[in-house]
């Protein structure tokens, strides 16, 4: 599963990507993202506009876990139905690559996926308050698509298309969880 991204693009370049306004105050993240990081992420403001926000990627463990659990795979498991219940819950992830890692143990390499058409495109991600006003993220995975599927068979990031965007962050839940496909094979590359 993803584990690594990286989100590289400027203050600027995200503005327009996503038609919102960065706040001048808004401490920016390391572009290459690991687990227990924070990374940027687009939510609904209470005012229904988009926000850019910062947040810790990876929500606290379950019980007899340690690690923080960075992916969704399984949408109907009761640890995420009641954030994905909740549009006011979801975000956007940007992103500019991801990475799986391609080989036998002890030789992998990192191969990393992005668009064709553009630097930047958003994972179906969904958040939550923690302690001390901060908020942690994680993002939906879904089965791989055949450019991802020889490297990584398990599953992909659910990566959503601009016009897709609404409806992950307003739609009731059925719908919005219908958004969890392989991305087309054809807009993405890999190095």
């Amino acid at each position: 599963m993803c584990n690594r991204y990286r989100m590289s693009e400027k203050e600027r370049a995200i503005a327009e990507h996503y038609g919102l306004i960065v706040p001048p105050d808004l401490a920016w993240p390391q572009p290459e993202l690991f687990p227990k990081r924070e990374g940027l992420v687009v939510r609904r403001g209470e005012d229904g506009s988009l926000l850019l926000d910062r947040m810790l990627w990876g929500f606290p463990p379950p019980p007899k876990s340690r690690a923080p659990v960075t992916n969704v795979r399984n949408l109907a498991s009761p640890f995420w139905r009641s954030a994905l219940a909740r549009p006011d819950r979801r975000c956007l992830v940007p992103v500019t690559e991801f990475c799986e890692w391609e080989g036998e143990t002890g030789a992998k390499q990192e191969r990393w996926f992005s668009l064709h058409a553009s630097p930047i495109f958003s994972f179906a991600g969904i958040w939550r308050p923690l302690d001390e006003g901060r908020r942690a993220y994680a993002f939906l995975t879904c089965e791989p698509n055949p450019l991802v599927a020889p490297i990584h068979p398990k599953a992909m990031p659910v990566m959503l298309q601009p016009e897709d965007y609404d409806r992950w962050l307003g739609a009731e839940t059925s719908d919005a969880c219908s958004l969890a496909q392989p991305f087309p094979s054809q807009l993405m590359k890999v190095a």
